[in-house]
């Protein structure tokens, strides 16, 4: 992440970023946004987000050498197999910057995370 700005839209959290990047971020903005039809844009923990029924459904983020997407827990959990080459923490992934980014996977991982949302009234954030 570039700098300590404080951002109230995705697309200006987008916009301090080398024009690289900000394709990628726009995709993966495009992508989650076909995948989780009715998810409202937002900005929390200062990075980009979509939200459904007000409950955090995924984050995203660019870092120096990766993009980070953020799904929960069990939303990693439930993709292990797939997200298995990438580093990976208890509810985060980190795309490499000099690898193609999974879009197809982003949005599967979109869609179960609405399918979970729905299912439990809140999403597990």
């Amino acid at each position: 992440m570039v700098g300590k700005a404080k951002f109230t839209t995705i697309d200006g959290y987008i916009a301090q970023f080398p024009k690289e990047v900000q394709a990628i971020l726009e995709k993966i903005r495009q992508t989650v946004a076909d995948a989780a039809p009715g998810a409202v844009e937002a900005i929390s923990y200062q990075i980009p987000t979509f939200k459904l029924n007000g409950s955090n459904l995924v984050h995203f983020a660019a870092w120096k050498d990766h993009i980070g997407f953020y799904a929960t827990p069990a939303g990693n959990a439930a993709f292990q197999k797939e997200l298995a080459r990438y580093k990976m923490a208890k509810g985060s992934v980190q795309f490499p910057l000099d690898a193609p980014i999974p879009y197809d996977l982003v949005a599967e991982i979109a869609r179960f995370r609405v399918k979970e949302t729905q299912a439990t009234g809140k999403a597990k954030s």
